[in-house]
């Protein structure tokens, strides 16, 4: 089957397995018009959407659930046969990746990873699975800045940031959090993982920097609020625009 029969039934269709600030970036970085994202925060949230709803693709955190969620991987979908999958964890140990590989995973991506990293592992899967590459354009507007991933490039007006790669997800990850109070533990275990051992202000320290190359004064800011005793809040509902 390639893509353009798979377009001509449906939309493509994927589903993103995860927590719900992991699950919620992923999204983001993908629903870009390409593709029709659903996101589950339960194994058996993600089984129904199996049946019902017959995604083409699996990008799923085996975190989830005590490591439950790998066994969504070798299950059957669309027509009997298994759905392509690309598994994330947050630990990169060699025998992680082989029992991800041994239930059937097309790739595996390991925590922290950059939006355009998530975008690239998507697309290369689609492509050996379906035999034809999507077109793909991927702009979001946040505010006065643009995150354009098929280049990489960020802007805020005519100015281009440069970001670490740190500084990309943390900002995707707020966006994908609109509103929402992210405590530091939040942040801390999706960007790093629960087992990461870091300085208590390693999550301060990169949403300073990240603040300073916004242009965004924490005392009157226009992205990133801080929470007295809690956290931050990103301020700015992110817009796909093509």
């Amino acid at each position: 089957m390639t893509i353009s029969q798979v377009k001509q039934r449906a939309e493509t269709r994927v589903l993103v397995v995860g927590d719900e600030p992991m699950a919620r970036l992923m999204k983001l970085a993908l629903n870009h018009g390409a593709y029709l994202v659903q996101t589950a925060n339960t194994v058996a949230e993600a089984e129904q959407l199996k049946t019902d709803w017959s995604p083409h693709l699996l990008v799923v955190d085996i975190e989830l659930e005590d490591r439950q969620a790998i066994d969504l991987i070798a299950d059957d979908g669309i027509g009997g046969t298994r759905t392509p999958s690309i598994v994330v964890t947050r630990r990169g140990d060699m025998q992680t990746k082989l029992a991800a590989f041994d239930r059937g995973a097309d790739d595996f991506m390991t925590a922290p990873f950059s939006p355009e990293e998530l975008v690239a592992r998507v697309l290369a899967v689609m492509r050996r699975s379906y035999g034809e590459q999507m077109p793909f354009f991927p702009t979001i507007r946040i505010g006065h800045v643009e995150v354009d991933l098929l280049h990489q490039v960020v802007h805020v007006g005519d100015a281009r940031l440069e970001l670490t790669a740190v500084e990309q997800s943390l900002l995707y990850l707020f966006a994908s959090n609109p509103g929402r109070v992210m405590t530091r533990e939040m942040i801390l275990d999706s960007l790093w993982g629960p087992d990461y051992f870091a300085d208590s202000n390693i999550v301060d320290r990169h949403v300073g920097n990240l603040r300073v190359k916004l242009k965004d004064d924490s005392r009157n800011p226009r992205y990133i609020g801080t929470v007295s005793g809690q956290g931050y809040r990103f301020l700015v509902e992110p817009v796909a625009v093509s």
